[in-house]
Order: C-alpha cells, then sequence, then structure tokens
C-alpha cells in the first residue's frame, strides 16, 4: 500500500520521470533544494489561481493544496513533493486526484503541466539546470 492511499489520497494523475507524455515527466533540477522548496511553496500559497495551501512539511519534502475549478468549483487534491535524488539534484513530483466522485477529464495533466511550468519560472531556470530524467548528466558520468 502507498503512502497516497494510506491518507485516502488516490490520484488520478502523477508524474514518473518515465512517463511517455512529457508533461508528466516531473522536474530534476540541478538548482540547490532551498531555492526550489520555496518556490514551490509560494506557488502553492497563492501562486497558482485558485489553489489553497493545507500542509507543508519541509522534513518531509511534502506539500498539500487544494485546486478549486473555476466553473463547478469542484476541489482537487494536489500533492507536490520536493527532495533530492540518488545524483543529488533536486526532484519535484506531482500528483493530482479529482474532486471525490468526479472524473479526471485531463484537469490533472493541465495542473502538473501549469504547475512544472510556473515553477521553472519561479527558480529562473537556465540552460543546462532543467536535467532530462531519462538521460544520465554528463557530469555524473
Amino acid at each position: 500500500m502507498s503512502e497516497d492511499d494510506r491518507d485516502g489520497f488516490r490520484p488520478a494523475t502523477r508524474t514518473d520521470p518515465l512517463s511517455a507524455d512529457v508533461r508528466l515527466r516531473g522536474r530534476t533540477y540541478a538548482i540547490p533544494f532551498d531555492r526550489v522548496w520555496t518556490a514551490a511553496c509560494a506557488l502553492a500559497d497563492g501562486g497558482m489561481p485558485r489553489w489553497t495551501l493545507l500542509l507543508v512539511d519541509d522534513e518531509k519534502g511534502k506539500i498539500d493544496a487544494e485546486a478549486t475549478t473555476l466553473v463547478l468549483r469542484l476541489r482537487d487534491a494536489v500533492h507536490v513533493d520536493v527532495a533530492l535524488d540518488e545524483n543529488g539534484l533536486t526532484r519535484v513530483d506531482v500528483s493530482v486526484a479529482p474532486a471525490r466522485g468526479w472524473l479526471d477529464l485531463g484537469r490533472g495533466r493541465r495542473m502538473v503541466s501549469r504547475f512544472v511550468r510556473r515553477l521553472d519560472a519561479g527558480v529562473h531556470a537556465g540552460a543546462g539546470e532543467i536535467i532530462d530524467p531519462t538521460r544520465m548528466p554528463s557530469w555524473s558520468a
């Protein structure tokens, strides 16, 4: 049983470094954890339209938020995980669970895509700072 299942969170959309959909690969940054963490918290706490910050746990690198849809006012649950990977790079993964009883209909993919694009801007990610998780960086060989 995953940690998500234990707390009742059942994501319809989640990032995976090897996802065929590039929007769902999350982010691996060659940027210090603190800079990424601060930007991710700022996005979840007012930087994303209609998001409400619910929980921040800097020791576990977890952010929980609620995203309210514009028209029907549905509340989707959002989890953001920020951690260091095995290479010491900052890894960000996002998962979205639609409002109970509602279908996702692509909303989660769009939400994840918007979040990571805004996070890129928030950390001022330059050339070479967003690492393709499907390739080993040349400096790690």
